[in-house]
């Protein structure tokens, strides 16, 4: 796997952990009344996405089991989106989607 790519596979693991752990004490409700939750969580998901976009077609096809695309759609959607987002979509994507991920996607390089 190409170096930028651990790199990459480690800033989405991070986002993604930490969506998840930003979660655990909470509930749907809270994204409708802790603005600053919401924002937070759109970040991480953002950046799950972008790292997904950013690596190459040669990790892709080293791992096929990652949903790559949807990943990517789910980050341009929230940036593109922005005024417009799916609080429960965005839940779920942290609840149901990032676990999944997590699962499919080796544990990157420790950084040096």
């Amino acid at each position: 796997m190409p170096p930028d790519d651990d790199v990459r596979l480690r800033h989405l693991v991070d986002a993604a952990e930490t969506a998840i752990r930003f979660t655990a004490p909470r509930t749907r409700a809270d994204l409708d009344s802790d603005e600053m939750l919401t924002l937070a969580l759109t970040k991480l998901v953002e950046i799950v996405g972008e790292a997904a976009k950013q690596v190459t077609d040669e990790t892709r096809q080293a791992l096929p089991d990652v949903p790559w695309s949807a990943a990517a759609r789910m980050r341009d959607r929230l940036v593109h989106h922005y005024f417009d987002i799916d609080l429960d979509v965005l839940w779920s994507t942290i609840q149901v989607d990032l676990p999944a991920l997590l699962a499919v996607i080796p544990s990157p390089e420790p950084e040096r």
